[in-house]
């Protein structure tokens, strides 16, 4: 019997598995089943096989009809979001909580820069694509514009364009197997419009009578692409290893890719992270290539896509070393439209998900990142100047730091410095540079806990506390913990609290908590620890992203819930983080099938709340009935739900009908 098709997204993961850590490294599963007692499998969070045997879609959908154990014990309203919850489920449109609005701002192939042609999906062109918005935006950030009469009104937004779907965007390629797409479907010209459509876009919008619109022909507008001039600044800057034939300077690069997640400075720039860059690269390595280890340990090459196929420096076996011009976090001027974006090497290279920041007791600025793969690590990076100090480059000085979290619920960062305990040439580390190109493999040395998918990280300047958000891990084996982990079988994620000592987040030492083990709370196996309040909307699966609003409220985006797999599409939920609330989830925004969300990102008044919705159109992959998603026949042609359109990745801007803080 032939198997559904998988998404570009699923299907490249899926290409992982269990990831690329080797290293004998404890597991967050082994610390939390040292930590947790008996009383846990008690009550009924049971391992591997009891999960793996009840979380099934008919499970699932049985425990939907159920509703959550206990919702009727508590009133289900956490005080501090009193809005309708929305209707878990899923269908071709999006949702939002009633007295809310939910406008679509812009769209993939709109506008971006002054004279930009119109979209027309028939007759794409990399020229045309490089000047309207991009393919798959996720994170979004907002910049009030300097001297406006209202900041909250009056800004730009930064936006990154993560990755394309070649089946969603151009006629008549159909869906293929995953290689297929890679090698048989695509041409040159088609690889340089998907090019085209990574990186980001700056645009300026203004709010007038209620309704947000982007502003045309703005001095300030965009496009940031996989060609766009960059340099490499920090330690590594110039190093052997980030040398090409192209550039023997090891300085210059041309793009960025898979940009995920990201963040914005207190000094006015945008932070965007680089992710899943080993999907670009194809051809091979010899055995005896002194980038092997590197290489491997970062999933290269992964050929999900075919640039390799018409752009050399994408074939590793001809410039083994242009990979390790990726993964980095880069910082952008949106002010200025002619800067040269900067990748800061002195942050780490792995699969960057996000780079949230917040000011530590000394003014340093400490930067937070997931590094976004199954048993891979959770990092901050702690600047050696003040946050205030006026300098543009604070991001090249300073330490690189990755968390072990210890069973009795502390954990410790330790730095990733040359010449410090393992960190030496014994063990394959020349200089600073080599700690930072492989900062996977520095971590491994020092014995960093192994995390399932640590994604965004978000410290709530309210309260000191950081947010890890960990999607999931179903690769983790019985044999990696023992018999009282509730999650051998990660498939619905988990939230991690973690408090710096002293209140400080420069400090080296911090306390750890789960605040939630995700998933349907009626399903006692599954092991989900939702507060009783918590209704059967409000759980979720997969938390991504999240956001801390003005307020202290935490936010969470999720990525991976479907019809199939747990009754519901992926969108936004509240998380209540303090009080008698505490773990209650409660849904705010639901997506259109196929769909993922990303951003989000509030205005600083916190009167609109920005979200993007990621790959509309996919087909559900965990659903055999369901037919394979084309171009022409999607399995939602949202947003605009026009014949002659395919879907549209787009940012939607959410408010509260009547003015007001959204959510309240």
């Amino acid at each position: 019997m032939m198997q559904p098709m998988r998404t570009r997204s699923q299907a490249a993961e899926a290409a992982e598995d269990a990831g690329s850590n080797a290293s004998s490294n404890a597991t967050f599963g082994d610390v939390v089943a040292a930590r947790f007692d008996r009383r846990d499998l008690l009550r009924g969070l049971l391992g591997v096989g009891a999960i793996a045997a009840v979380v099934t879609p008919r499970a699932l959908a049985a425990g939907e009809a159920r509703g959550s154990q206990g919702q009727a014990a508590r009133d289900p309203t956490p005080t501090r979001f009193p809005f309708a919850e929305v209707e878990a489920g899923s269908d071709t449109h999006h949702h939002v909580a009633a007295g809310h609005d939910a406008e679509i701002l812009i769209r993939w192939g709109d506008p971006v820069l002054p004279g930009a042609p119109a979209f027309d999906p028939h007759n794409q062109s990399a020229a045309a694509q490089g000047q309207q918005f991009g393919y798959n935006n996720d994170f979004v950030g907002y910049f009030p514009m300097p001297g406006a009469v209202d900041p909250a009104a009056h800004g730009l937004l930064v936006v990154n364009h993560e990755y394309t779907n070649e089946e969603l965007m151009f006629p008549g390629l159909g869906r293929q197997d995953l290689k297929d797409i890679a090698f048989k479907g695509m041409t040159k010209a088609l690889v340089d419009i998907e090019m085209a459509a990574h990186g980001g876009s700056v645009i300026e919008i203004r709010r007038t009578d209620g309704r947000w619109a982007v502003v045309p022909d703005s001095r300030y507008a965009r496009r940031i692409t996989a060609e766009t001039p960059m340099v490499l600044t920090g330690p590594a800057a110039g190093s052997e290893r980030l040398r090409t034939a192209a550039d023997p300077t090891g300085r210059a690069v041309h793009g960025m890719i898979n940009n995920c997640a990201g963040g914005t400075t207190p000094w006015g720039t945008w932070l965007t992270c680089e992710e899943n860059i080993n999907y670009y690269f194809s051809g091979e390595l010899t055995s005896d290539s002194a980038e092997a280890a590197n290489h491997k340990r970062f999933n290269l090459p992964n050929t999900a896509y075919a640039w390799g196929r018409f752009h050399e420096r994408f074939d590793i076996g001809r410039t083994p070393c242009e990979p390790n011009r990726f993964g980095w976090v880069v910082e952008i001027d949106p002010f200025d439209p002619t800067s040269t974006p900067k990748k800061r090497t002195a942050m780490g290279r792995f699969k960057h998900e996000g780079a949230a920041g917040i000011v530590a007791k000394g003014g340093q600025y400490v930067v937070y990142q997931g590094d976004d793969e199954r048993f891979d690590y959770v990092y901050k990076f702690v600047t050696t100047g003040r946050a205030d100090s006026g300098d543009r480059d604070l991001l090249d000085s300073g330490t690189l730091h990755v968390a072990r979290f210890d069973a009795d619920g502390r954990g410790v960062w330790m730095p990733l410095v040359f010449g410090q305990g393992p960190l030496t040439p014994e063990n394959g580390f020349q200089t600073q540079a080599d700690v930072l190109i492989g900062a996977r493999l520095a971590a491994d040395h020092l014995g960093a806990t192994k995390m399932d998918r640590p994604e965004d990280v978000e410290a709530n300047p309210k309260t000191g506390k950081v947010y890890v958000m960990l999607t999931n891990n179903g690769k983790r084996k019985p044999d990696q913990t023992d018999a009282v982990n509730p999650r051998a079988d990660n498939r619905f994620g988990h939230i991690v609290e973690l408090t710096p000592d002293d209140g400080d987040h420069a400090a080296t030492g911090f306390a750890w908590e789960i605040l939630v083990r995700c998933g349907d709370p009626s399903i006692a196996q599954v092991g989900a620890t939702f507060s009783s309040a918590t209704t059967k909307d409000g759980w979720f699966g997969m938390p991504d992203n999240c956001a801390v609003d003005g307020q202290g409220r935490l936010w969470v985006a999720t990525d991976g819930n479907s019809a199939s797999r747990t009754g519901r599409a992926d969108g936004i939920w509240a998380m209540e983080t303090e009080g008698q609330g505490r773990g209650t989830g409660k849904h705010f925004f639901r997506v259109p099938c196929g769909a993922e969300m990303c951003g989000p990102y509030f205005t600083p008044d916190d009167t609109t709340f920005f979200v993007a919705v990621q790959h509309p159109g996919e087909a559900d992959e965990d659903d055999p009935k369901a037919a394979p998603a084309t171009f022409e026949a999607p399995s939602t042609r949202w947003p605009d739900f026009d014949p002659a359109l395919p879907p549209r990745p787009a940012v939607v801007a959410i408010t509260k009908r009547g003015g007001g803080r959204v959510g309240t």
